[in-house]
């Protein structure tokens, strides 16, 4: 009698600890479980832990809540002006509602791909390339309102959509780079001609300010000189005014002419037809004066004036 009560106990036990295997199921932190209980949806979800379904009669379906990364393929399309591109993206979403997402449609996961397809072709036709190019924040923006209204019905929500890559053709990329390298040219004439009216302006302030004190326009003459020489070339050009060339002419001792050639004439007597030169400032004779000495301190000897020639 013992013998029966303790195998029936025994066989009770096995029972008991079969149905408990059979029945046990675990639900993981980042899962939610979904209950058929013969055929039939449970509206109570399970919880991540341990839980117990009857066997046989109830099924759990586990749903990842994680967020997922799915990449869409590369889709190629004509844009608004008429550009031919290939665009591909990646979609970031995750499931919200466990039970929408089981019972709502066949595979979510197959369905949020397909509409991100079908959206990026949309996006495509609608911009323009400069758009595809610079523009991408709104493009987002525009693809994640355009899956998020029909995923919200399943259950699924759209967290964010890159567009990853814009492929162009080799002739568009070509173009591009002309249309670059020509804007380029461009501005760097603009600044040259700015740069050369600013310039100008500069350079006919020093004239201004040279005119007034001619002496000025000496010192730079001789600053030019040294600047030339400190290179150490064999050549060495200095340019000489005219006005100067005449005055030490004006200046020089003239040669006795022959008395029957012509009447000699005075200084004070002007050639037929011409007016008289004007007398130099003392300002433009202390610079000739200073040019002189510049002159004659770079030669290592004195300059000796042109010669006049005879009339005749």
């Amino acid at each position: 009698m013992i013998e029966d009560l303790l195998l029936a106990l025994a066989g009770a036990a096995v029972a008991a600890g079969v149905y408990t295997a059979a029945a046990a199921r675990v639900v993981k932190q980042y899962e939610r479980g979904v209950v058929f209980r013969l055929g039939r949806l449970l509206s109570d979800v399970r919880q991540p832990g341990f839980t117990l379904i009857v066997p046989v009669i109830d099924r759990l379906h586990k749903v990842n809540l994680q967020i997922v990364t799915m990449p869409v393929p590369a889709q190629e399309g004509i844009t608004r002006d008429n550009v031919t591109v290939r665009v591909d993206a990646v979609v970031y979403f995750k499931v919200v509602d466990a039970q929408d997402a089981l019972v709502r449609v066949e595979d979510y996961r197959f369905a949020v791909s397909q509409m991100a397809q079908t959206s990026l072709r949309s996006i495509i036709g609608k911009s323009e390339l400069d758009d595809l190019l610079s523009n991408r924040e709104k493009l987002n923006e525009g693809l994640e309102l355009m899956l998020d209204s029909p995923a919200m019905g399943w259950g699924v929500s759209i967290d964010r959509v890159e567009i990853k890559d814009v492929s162009l053709p080799e002739t568009m990329k070509r173009s591009m780079a002309r249309q670059a390298e020509a804007d380029r040219e461009r501005r760097a004439r603009v600044i040259n001609a700015d740069a050369e009216l600013q310039a100008s302006k500069k350079l006919a302030e020093a004239a201004h300010q040279m005119a007034d004190a001619p002496s000025a326009l000496q010192l730079r003459l001789l600053q030019t000189v040294m600047a030339v020489a400190a290179e150490k070339n064999s050549t060495l050009v200095l340019p000489i005014p005219v006005e100067l060339l005449r005055f030490l002419e004006r200046g020089g001792t003239a040669a006795p002419a022959p008395a029957a050639a012509q009447k000699p004439m005075t200084p004070q007597e002007p050639l037929p037809g011409l007016e008289p030169p004007p007398a130099p400032s003392p300002a433009y004779l202390r610079g000739a004066a200073d040019a002189v000495e510049a002159i004659e301190d770079l030669a290592g000897a004195p300059v000796e004036p042109a010669p006049q020639e005879e009339t005749t």
